[in-house]
């Protein structure tokens, strides 16, 4: 036992966390599991974080958590990356001369000095968790080394990625060889980014470096990024497989890519935006197999999904869902026409753009730059005698009068709007300038819709609601004295983040006859919503709460997804 864990013991028992009788019974197995500190983690007497919090707060050291730590680039830049990684450490922020600085120890100020000889610059600590830090590292250094490292897996076969179409490395014969590394590169982030579940690819050239960026359960993550000088390369690489202009570079661009995977089909739409310090690239990453999941996977709760399966199943009518951009409302949109695609069905779809390629349904592409626009293409898909169709998203008053004609002739319409909640979507509809005896007898229903971040079923632990969370939850407080809630702690499954997955939170408003006369009469949405209160409707956060009483969520990610939610 060292003079540190006799430290760390003695701070323990002055604290009522272990009695002598356990220390002596962990001290008998220590061989086998190294210091005795070590030996009350292994036991579960203590955790990790817990032992590492009371040594901390001794010293007057501040604990704080790396998982959700955005870093600014400054703070990264004082220290480079064999300096960190040697000290075992991340910097934390940089102001004037004084730089702040995560350190696993809490004990070991050789460290601190250490780092204020070599930076030459006041160097202060907090503590972290070594595993986080660790992580840290990987995220915001990048080494030429580390991208080399990558390349070589892909060589060694260790990544399996074949692309197909112009991403297939096997079909391009053609390739200077000095590119090879180039295009397994770019291969290799496509990779990345689907083995860690991210919904889109963000690259961002900036004024030092080139930033990469992953879109993981909504929340941006920075990952190991390629050197400054490869940046040009890259982009066109990726202009390139989506088939756009290479010489173009004053004006954005759109385009798709077509990968396998790992044996997974997936579509890359690809969106450039010319910068000051080069080309902006956002590729969303359109997953196939998402489109198999059950309306029970996007988050329904059992009452709620048997309303809406009522819904779809209707003949004729417009079904809306809304909720402002990445709420799921395609996806939604998408598992319904996989519930109804049946072979006695036509189904005809308008978007724009085409997000996922549907076995069995028709799909047009709106080129506006043409003159197909959503009406036009409406217009003419109407006599080909669909049964249900789709519209991408009502924007305008033509594509809503004929999108609404068609519901009264006996079709069955789904589309979207941006609206903040369920209600709001009739006055949308007549600001667009819809009569309202129109939207009366053609709507069904509208559900809005949001997403939220799941707990992570690999670290969830208990949780006791902060007072913070209680006061923005108002009057719903009560609900929550005698409650069990859980959220995550944080482990490699989630990235340290506590949170793996997501599902939705859902709004559904039916329009029944007292409803039609209320649209009819022109009621203000307020006392509409208001009604539809009375009538059963719940609202986003109450639907979102009823998913922290069965542990699927936590109060946090609920409150924020429904700041705006109006009572």
């Amino acid at each position: 036992m060292t003079a540190n864990d006799d430290y760390v013991l003695e701070v323990l028992k002055e604290e009522g966390l272990v009695t002598p009788e356990q220390i002596a019974h962990v001290q008998r197995r220590a061989s086998a599991q190294g210091s005795i500190v070590d030996g009350l983690v292994a036991s579960k007497l203590l955790s990790a974080e817990d032992i590492l919090h009371v040594v901390a707060a001794r010293f007057g050291m501040e604990m704080i958590s790396l998982a959700n730590l955005q870093v600014p680039p400054e703070a990264i830049a004082a220290v480079p990356v064999e300096t960190a990684r040697k000290y075992r450490v991340v910097p934390i922020s940089k102001h004037d001369n004084t730089l702040t600085v995560a350190i696993g120890d809490p004990l070991d100020v050789d460290t601190l000095d250490s780092l204020r000889y070599v930076l030459k610059c006041d160097v202060e600590g907090v503590v972290a968790l070594p595993a986080e830090i660790k992580v840290a590292q990987e995220r915001y250094y990048a080494t030429e080394a580390s991208i080399e490292t990558m390349i070589d897996q892909l060589t060694d076969g260790t990544v399996d990625m074949v692309a197909a179409g112009r991403v297939d490395m096997r079909e391009e014969a053609d390739v200077a060889e000095s590119d090879v590394p180039i295009i397994k590169l770019v291969s290799l982030i496509i990779y990345e980014a689907h083995r860690n579940r991210a919904s889109d690819i963000h690259l961002e050239p900036l004024e030092k470096r080139f930033r990469v960026r992953y879109r993981i359960d909504g929340v941006l993550h920075e990952v190991d990024s390629p050197p400054k000088r490869l940046q040009a390369a890259i982009i066109s690489r990726i202009k390139i497989m989506a088939t756009m202009k290479i010489s173009e570079k004053r004006v954005p661009q759109d385009g798709r890519i077509q990968v396998n995977v790992k044996g997974r089909e997936l579509d890359l739409r690809v969106s450039t935006v010319p910068t000051s310090h080069g080309e902006g690239v956002v590729m969303r990453i359109l997953d196939k197999q998402n489109l198999a999941l059950g309306l029970p996977k996007l988050g329904f709760l059992a009452d709620d999904q048997e309303i809406f399966m009522r819904l779809i199943a209707q003949p004729d009518g417009i079904l809306l869902v809304t909720g402002p951009t990445g709420s799921g409302k395609t996806t939604t949109l998408y598992a319904c026409l996989n519930h109804v695609n049946r072979p006695d069905r036509k189904i005809i779809t308008v978007e724009d753009p085409v997000e996922y390629q549907l076995s069995g349904i028709n799909q047009v592409h709106v080129r506006e730059d043409i003159g197909l626009t959503f009406a036009v293409a409406l217009r003419s898909i109407l006599r080909q005698a669909p049964n249900i169709v789709m519209i991408g998203e009502i924007r305008d008053v033509e594509t809503a009068r004929i999108a609404i004609e068609a519901s009264l002739t006996g079709h069955l319409v789904f589309s979207t709007l941006h609206t903040n909640d369920a209600p709001s979507a009739i006055a949308r509809l007549q600001d667009i300038g819809v009569k309202p005896f129109l939207v009366a007898s053609s709507l069904r229903a509208v559900m809005a819709q949001r997403l939220i971040r799941c707990v992570c079923e690999n670290c969830r632990e208990e949780h006791k609601p902060t007072a913070t969370e209680m006061k923005l939850l108002g009057p719903a407080a009560e609900q929550f004295a005698n409650v069990q809630l859980f959220k995550g702690r944080g482990c490699n499954n989630c990235s340290l983040t506590g949170y793996r997955g997501r599902a939705g939170i859902f709004e559904i408003f039916e329009v029944n006859e007292d409803i039609q006369r209320m649209i009819f009469s022109k009621t203000p949405s307020s006392e509409i919503r208001q009604r539809a209160r009375e009538l059963g409707m719940r609202t986003l956060r109450e639907d979102g709460l009823r998913k922290v009483v069965i542990g699927m969520t936590t109060l946090d990610e609920v409150l924020r997804a429904t700041m705006g939610d109006v009572d």
